[in-house]
Order: structure tokens, then sequence, then C-alpha cells
């Protein structure tokens, strides 16, 4: 089912990947990737970023019984507002959605996209059919957004990615109605001369677990007319997300394979959702060099040891 190539990742690759090419999309359209992960009523449910031809991207849904056989729908069921407020600011397109289940809703952080640059925007739904946009929650130049699963002393928490000069790093905000966020402090730093030195930012939304909460992230180390993304973990504190308790040194996935290292844009693994099965295997979704979407597994215990060791 999964590759023996590549022992030094953690992360072992689907041996069918890609599970989802811009073949297995309905309608004309450039590229399909970042894909925000769930598992709802017995099925997995990709929610797809898809650029269409003229560059924007909206958001297709695909669903799956097993997890690697994909059937995607034929329309987008969310595509850049016509409505105010969110209409200027999603002009150049809806980005990179993230799910948490919180309670009996399913929260999204997304982001829209304008030529003010990125702005997290959240939406909801209960049913994956009928989306609700809640709120733009976040100033320009913010992204990269993940919603933790639970509030933690009374308040909703959330990682994201303001941009605050040549390096970025993952922030960590606090809210009492998911629309205002403030209280903001770094939580987690890109690191200079590491894989993940030039830039970082959150992927899925952090797993409880009994030794933290677990970031999977990518992290961005430039070479000569390139930029290379690999994806990290981190353990933050359980009371205090706020504090970094364990990283791992090296990546758990490199751009290796030709539908990694080729595409529209070289070299890239990024996430936007994992799923944690019952048996604590994860099932992590992602977009290979912004063209197609790919998976991969391992163990739960696995990643926690590799930030830890």
């Amino acid at each position: 089912m999964h590759t023996r190539k590549y022992p030094q990742d953690i992360i072992k690759r689907f041996r069918g990947n890609p599970v989802i090419t811009v073949d297995d999309i309905p309608f004309t359209c450039n590229t399909v990737f970042n894909a925000g992960a769930v598992k709802y009523q017995d099925q997995y449910l990709l929610l797809l970023r898809v650029e269409t031809l003229e560059g924007k991207s909206c958001f297709v849904l695909a669903r799956s019984v097993d997890g690697y056989n994909f059937e995607v729908e034929k329309e987008p069921i969310m595509v850049p507002s016509s409505e105010e407020p969110f209409s200027i600011y999603e002009k150049r397109g809806v980005e990179d959605p993230r799910i948490t289940l919180f309670e009996d809703k399913y929260y999204i952080f997304y982001t829209a996209y304008s030529k003010y640059g990125p702005r997290i925007a959240l939406a909801e739904t209960t049913d994956f059919k009928n989306f609700k946009r809640i709120a733009l929650v976040s100033q320009p130049g913010n992204k990269d957004a993940v919603l933790f699963p639970r509030k933690i002393n009374d308040l909703f928490v959330r990682f994201d990615r303001p941009s605050t000069g040549l390096s970025s790093h993952i922030w960590i905000s606090y809210s009492p109605d998911l629309i205002y966020w403030g209280n903001s402090k770094v939580a987690m730093e890109a690191r200079p001369g590491f894989w993940d030195s030039d830039k970082i930012g959150a992927g899925a939304p952090p797993i409880e677990t009994e030794k933290g909460w677990l970031e999977i992230y990518h992290g961005v180390k430039g070479s000569i007319g390139n930029k290379v993304y690999r994806l990290g973990c981190a353990l933050f504190d359980l009371d205090d997300p706020s504090k970094l308790i364990g990283r791992a040194e090296i990546p758990i996935i490199s751009p290796r394979e030709i539908y990694e290292r080729t595409g529209d844009v070289p070299n890239v693994i990024f996430t936007c959702g994992v799923i944690l099965e019952d048996n604590d295997e994860i099932k992590l979704y992602y977009g290979a060099a912004d063209t197609c979407i790919c998976m991969g597994t391992c163990q739960l215990q696995d990643l926690i040891d590799s930030c830890i060791s």
C-alpha cells in the first residue's frame, strides 16, 4: 500500500500517489492542491483548493470511503464572495482551508486573497453542504491559521502566521468569540541554519495528545533560484500552548518524488489537514508542487517521539 523508499521520511507515501490531479476535477482548471481534511459520517472529506484557468482559487469537495480513492463533486462548494465585507478581500481567490471540529460545528479558517494581500477568514458548516462565512478575522498580511479543537482558559485559540519581515514565524492568538483576536505572541520561530530557516507556518489543526499539542507545520529554506517546502512537527504545552516543549530537528517528509519536485511551484510539500484514525494512524494529505494532492501515513507516536528525542 505504501512505498518503502525514503526511509529518512517518517511519513510513508501512498504507493498510488497522487490521489487527486486536475484530471479528477470535473471542470476545467489549472491545478488542485492544499486540501483541508476531516472525517464526517464515516467518509473522508477533502476540501480542495482548486485554481481556475484565470488564476483564482475556489473550494471543491471530494469524498472517499477509504481515504485513498476520492470522488470529486461536480461544482465548487465555495467561490470568492460577491457580497461585502468579503468581496473586496476575496477578489483574487479563497485559499488553503483548514477544518476543525469544535463541538457540533466544523469551522474553516481560510485565506482570503486580494490586492491587499492575504487575510484570515472564517466559515462554518454542520453538513458540508451549506457553508456560512462568519467574519474576516485578521488584518492583511496574516495567513496559515489553524483553530484548536477546544477552548483553553475559556478562550478560543489559534496558530497563525503574520508577515513580520524577512523571516516569518508561527504566532498564537486568543479570542472570546472567534471574531476578535488578540494577546498575540510568537509561539515558534524559524530556525537559522536548519531546513526551516526562512519561514514557517502552521499546517494541520493541532492534535491533542498526552504529551502536548502536536502541530504539523511547513518550513521553508531558500537555495539558489529556488525555495524548498518541507513538513515538520512540534509539541506545545497542553495548558499553555504558547510554550514550545519539543520540536523535531529533521523534516517528517521532504520533496523527493517527481510529482513533488516538478509542477507549478517546484519542490513543495504543503499540508492543510490530517486525519487521526482510531488506531492512532495519521493520514496526512498534502499538496505537491502546487499541482496535485498526495497522501502518506505514519503512527502518531512516531511524530511525538521525533519531537522529544
